[in-house]
């Protein structure tokens, strides 16, 4: 019963009937939130330290959410205010892992594959100078398949600032892996 209810019934659910239904919600997140937050941290247990703060954070305002509202996108945003504290307290680095969606290995022979992974690391390299305002969106929106509307609310930003946060990412992109293929 509860793996088809809807995030914002199952919310409603727990609150109302069954507080330990909230198992639930960390089997439907926990794989995607890690994902998001690796990619942020590239670092497991820097991200596994996040993931159970944002779990708890999450819990513990559960009776804050608006159901009427995206849980998805509310549970993304605490994930992500999660991140940026941990970083103001660890002074940590944002790094970046993969970037698959970006660069994805086919089934290519050896000659094919080499050079798609030379690609990629040069992606990674340009990805790692881009700061974390321009990072954040695009990493939502190629790599965790976020519409606009769903980053606005995760970063608390208008959706048109979403599109040009974006736009400018890729540009600054384009303009980066241009000069690191000609060094």
């Amino acid at each position: 019963m509860l793996a088809t209810m809807s995030d914002e019934a199952l919310i409603v659910y727990i609150r109302n009937t069954d507080h330990e239904a909230y198992r639930e919600i960390i089997k439907r997140y926990q794989n995607k939130l890690y994902r998001y937050v690796f990619r942020l941290t590239n670092c497991h247990d820097d991200s596994i330290d996040i993931l159970q703060n944002t779990f708890i954070k999450a819990y513990v305002n559960l009776y804050r959410f608006d159901a009427q509202r995206s849980f998805s996108a509310w549970i993304y945003r605490v994930a992500h205010n999660e991140a940026i504290n941990y970083f103001r307290n660890h002074k940590a680095n944002v790094d970046l892992s993969e970037i698959e969606s970006l660069l994805k290995d086919n089934h290519d022979g050896p000659e094919e594959i080499f050079i798609k992974s030379e690609e990629k690391k040069v992606v990674e390299a340009c990805l790692h100078q881009l700061p974390l305002k321009y990072r954040e969106p695009i990493l939502l929106y190629f790599l965790e398949e976020k519409s606009y509307e769903e980053i606005s609310d995760i970063l608390r930003i208008p959706v048109n600032t979403v599109g040009t946060l974006i736009h400018r990412a890729k540009k600054m992109l384009r303009q980066i892996c241009k000069q690191e293929k000609t060094i």
